[in-house]
């Protein structure tokens, strides 16, 4: 694939970290907990280029953006980011903590995952969604799914494991 510009899905402080997996879709994952860091990478202070001796908070654009904004999206509590603005950011996930890991549950996920992917202006579609329990992890679910962005043809492919 040839160097793209994605200007349509933004840049932003890099939050979670990504793990590729092959496929014929990149997927970037994160979990409920362990997921959510500031990166730290070479600064440049002001340098052209940067140096291992100086560190500095890394940046998310384009896809991994988009990626980062889908998963803080899902891990936010709907509502909490009400008094900055923002009262439908978010998804209900949370709500299935203490709930046993049944269909019911997983057909809640599953919803509360449309609801909360369709909200995100830079996704044109969402192409497929599974969630599943984890194997040998009764407590957990995982959330796999992959968009179409905005002004892109390739799709995203994103995964998601989430306690209950």
């Amino acid at each position: 694939m040839g160097a793209r510009t994605y200007t349509a899905l933004g840049a932003d402080v890099q939050l979670t970290r990504y793990v590729g997996t092959a496929s014929a879709l990149s997927l970037e994952s994160a979990d409920s907990w362990h997921g959510l860091d500031l990166a730290v990478v070479p600064g440049s202070r002001g340098r052209r280029q940067p140096t291992a001796d100086v560190n500095d908070l890394g940046a998310a654009s384009g896809r991994a953006n988009l990626g980062q904004a889908l998963i803080l999206r899902l891990l936010t509590p709907r509502g909490s980011l009400a008094p900055l603005g923002h009262a439908s950011f978010g998804s209900r996930l949370g709500e299935l903590i203490g709930r046993t890991n049944d269909e019911n549950a997983r057909n809640l996920a599953r919803l509360y995952t449309l609801q909360a992917v369709r909200e995100e202006p830079r996704v044109a579609e969402l192409v497929d969604l599974s969630v599943e329990p984890v194997p040998g992890s009764p407590d957990r679910i995982r959330i796999g799914f992959a968009v179409r962005p905005v002004n892109d043809d390739e799709l995203l492919a994103l995964g998601l494991e989430v306690a209950l």
